[in-house]
C-alpha cells in the first residue's frame, strides 16, 4: 500500500465547522499546527479526506487546500522543525 505525502491547509469561517475540520484532519495526519496538516494518504484515504472535507465546509466562505508533495524532495526545516516521515503504520481509533 503506498502512501503520499499531502498537505492540507484551510481557512475555515465559523468556529463550529473550524473545529469539525481539525478534528476530521487530526484522524489522517501525521503532524501540523494550527490550519496545515501533513498527511501520508493512499489514494483511498485521499477520496475519503476529500469527501468529508465537502461535507464540512461551506463552500461559499471557506477554503481547502491539498497540496500533494513529492516524497523524493528533500525538505528543509529551520529551528525546531522536524522533517515529516512516513510512519509504519497508522491507528485510527
Amino acid at each position: 500500500m503506498q502512501r503520499d505525502l499531502y498537505i492540507v491547509a484551510y481557512d475555515i469561517c465559523t468556529p463550529k465547522r473550524l473545529n469539525r475540520m481539525r478534528y476530521f484532519l487530526k484522524g489522517f495526519s501525521t503532524g501540523g499546527q494550527k490550519s496545515v496538516f501533513e498527511c501520508f494518504l493512499t489514494q483511498g484515504e485521499l477520496k475519503e479526506v476529500i469527501t468529508g472535507v465537502s461535507n464540512i465546509i461551506d463552500e461559499s466562505t471557506d477554503r481547502v487546500h491539498i497540496f500533494p508533495l513529492d516524497g523524493r524532495s528533500r525538505s528543509h526545516t529551520f529551528g525546531a522543525a522536524i522533517p515529516p516521515k512516513d510512519p509504519e503504520f497508522f491507528y485510527f481509533g
